[in-house]
């Protein structure tokens, strides 16, 4: 089901030759057992008790200067969010050090054909987690480790687990994608799955198997760590998804098709509030969050779609944001959340309207080229309030288009190097039209899959090429080489004019976070768009939107040796193909056992004579 034609974006990658830039150590210690003479900032920052007025536009609220010694035991709690533990707050890196807790939390996830009903429309096929929809969310504490043992009961289909955003620091065989670090779990099969909690924060975890997540195989991921704003009640992770009455692989084979018609996928039927709505028919059920007036509220907004991008709001209450994916921010007040697919963010709920019914309103953010039937509502209701559903009007809907907030400032500062950027850009002479995997000599490399789309081998993924040896990489996996580790390297992500489809692709990287040193419309000009480009303390995150018939320019360290893979989140597009593997310090990943071959054997076996055959990218 590749289409050649998809999409039409380019990216040129390129990583420097020298040595990166060091980012400082965390300087912060925190609680009982720090050095003698450390330093210690805005340890119990206080915040403001009274958010700005909801009728105000979006505003920055700069975190306060002044330092304040640690408490004897300083904490996490109401009062103290940005504290941890001894030595670890929320100015630690959590890419240079992170607490090792000993502690190992333990799910099981069993896969099975099912059927299930969100909004009351009536029964469609669904695969669940353990029969739920969303599937169970996996909690632990920073620095624990995760064990997740995956049981496929599914009866024709294989699957696996990608752990969404989470860095997979020396355990890249856990990613879970199938045809690059595994072979599918086939049918009757059974895996493990162990990675270790670096970072803190909200985000999800999915199929990675085809369009399977997109009917139903998505849950959420929580891990306890410190904030940069002060809460009462965590709420707990709150995903927003577009929802299909059809089946995921009918409207894959259907977006395909209008792909290569140059017109959009069908619409979603509906949107979805932690997996619940009325039907445009009334049947179903809206998702209930109580609250008592007074209290500060974190709620953790996850976008599960398969092609939405969307937008939500909670009227007459401000949405005080923190975290962007998992990097916590400098905190801001705004009415409206653009999530685009697979983009989390934490946000504050200040309880501190009249006791009454408020719509929790999910809108598909129609200017990012999403489109559906329906909205999404879910109501969020004061102790005390009568019975009923609310009579609240929304904000003011945004007018700036489908541009992300420019507010994201992570709260630890990073500095990107510049100069290696700018020595070698120069030197760039391609043409991004051309289907190419190209370099200058200095690791620029040029990669145009206007004419290329990855399609990767279920039976043979890239880290078997790895254990045995074998570098004749086919051409249709997209395979780039980074061979140096420690240097910074720089991706200009562009999509191609002239594409039949120029929307807004939501791109996730896959083993890292990436710093967003800027987007523009048209093509990258290698003369002049260097010059817009942010480098002090840029946006830090997994997923960015690369605008239509425009480009997205991001940087990473290459810090984490793998085969990584970097795509478009609308899981029609990676289907078809828009994505790129990376392999990075081939020689230094820690490579699976025999757990792992076993696994690739049994897929193989059962893939002689499977139920479904391969019909798109596997991705």
């Amino acid at each position: 089901m590749r289409v050649t034609q998809l999409a039409a974006a380019c990216l040129l990658a390129l990583a420097s030759t020298t040595t990166a830039t060091q980012i400082p150590q965390d300087h912060v210690l925190w609680g009982p057992g720090g050095s003698a003479g450390a330093t210690l900032h805005n340890v119990r920052r206080a915040t403001s008790s009274v958010a700005p007025s909801s009728t105000s536009k979006t505003s920055s609220v700069a975190p306060s200067s002044t330092s304040k010694v640690a408490d004897a035991a300083c904490t996490n709690g109401p009062t103290s969010r940005n504290c941890w533990s001894s030595g670890y707050s929320v100015l630690t890196d959590f890419d240079k050090k992170w607490p090792t807790t000993g502690n190992t939390v333990q799910y099981t996830l069993t896969v099975t054909n099912t059927t299930c009903n969100p909004d009351g429309n009536g029964d469609r096929i669904c695969f669940l987690y353990n029969g739920q929809y969303p599937g169970p969310t996996i909690e632990a504490n920073w620095g624990d480790t995760v064990q997740v043992t995956v049981v496929n009961k599914l009866t024709g289909n294989g699957t696996v687990i990608h752990w969404h955003g989470i860095r997979q620091l020396n355990t890249n065989a856990m990613d879970g994608v199938n045809g690059i670090t595994e072979c599918p779990i086939a049918p009757g099969d059974t895996k493990v799955y162990t990675w270790k909690a670096t970072q803190f924060g909200t985000t999800w975890y999915h199929s990675h198997y085809s369009s399977q997540y997109g009917d139903g195989l998505i849950g959420a991921i929580k891990i306890n760590g410190p904030a940069s704003a002060n809460y009462d009640v965590d709420l707990g992770p709150y995903p927003v998804n577009d929802w299909y009455y059809s089946t995921a692989d009918q409207l894959n084979v259907i977006a395909s098709n209008n792909l290569q018609q140059g017109q959009p996928p069908p619409p979603a039927d509906t949107l979805l509030i932690n997996g619940k709505n009325k039907s445009p028919g009334g049947a179903g059920a809206y998702d209930q969050v109580q609250l008592t007036k007074g209290k500060k509220y974190r709620l953790r907004l996850i976008n599960t779609s398969v092609d939405n991008n969307i937008r939500v709001s909670l009227d007459n209450h401000q949405l005080q944001v923190i975290t962007a994916d998992l990097v916590p921010i400098k905190p801001y007040y705004t009415n409206w959340v653009l999530l685009a697919i697979g983009q989390r963010y934490d946000v504050i709920i200040y309880a501190n309207q009249t006791v009454s019914n408020y719509w929790f309103r999910a809108e598909v953010a129609t200017d990012c080229a999403s489109s559906n039937n329906f909205y999404g509502r879910s109501v969020f209701s004061y102790a005390g309030a009568a019975s009923g559903d609310p009579t609240t009007s929304a904000f003011t809907a945004p007018s700036g288009g489908c541009v992300e907030d420019k507010t994201l400032v992570p709260w630890v500062t990073n500095t990107v190097s510049s100069s290696d950027f700018i020595n070698q850009v120069g030197n760039l002479n391609v043409d991004l039209a051309v289907e190419q995997v190209t370099t200058n000599g200095q690791n620029i490399v040029v990669w145009g899959v206007n004419v290329s789309a990855i399609d990767v081998d279920w039976r043979n993924p890239t880290l078997e090429y790895v254990k045995t040896g074998n570098t004749s990489y086919p051409s249709v996996l997209n395979l780039i080489e980074l061979p140096t580790e420690g240097i910074w390297t720089y991706w200009i992500i562009q999509e191609t004019p002239g594409t039949k489809v120029p929307i807004p692709h939501p791109i996730h990287l896959h083993g890292h976070d990436f710093y967003v040193l800027g987007t523009g419309s048209g093509t990258f000009d290698i003369n002049s768009s260097p010059s817009t480009l942010t480098w002090n303390n840029p946006t830090r995150r997994d997923v960015a939107l690369l605008p239509g018939a425009g480009w997205l320019a991001i940087a990473f360290q290459t810090d984490n040796p793998g085969a990584w893979l970097m795509h478009c989140h609308i899981a029609w597009h990676i289907s078809e193909g828009l994505g790129v593997q990376f392999l990075e310090a081939k020689s230094q990943i820690t490579l699976p056992g025999s757990d792992w071959d076993t696994q690739c054997t049994d897929w193989k076996t059962y893939y002689q004579n499977p139920v479904y055959q391969k019909t798109d990218s596997g991705l």
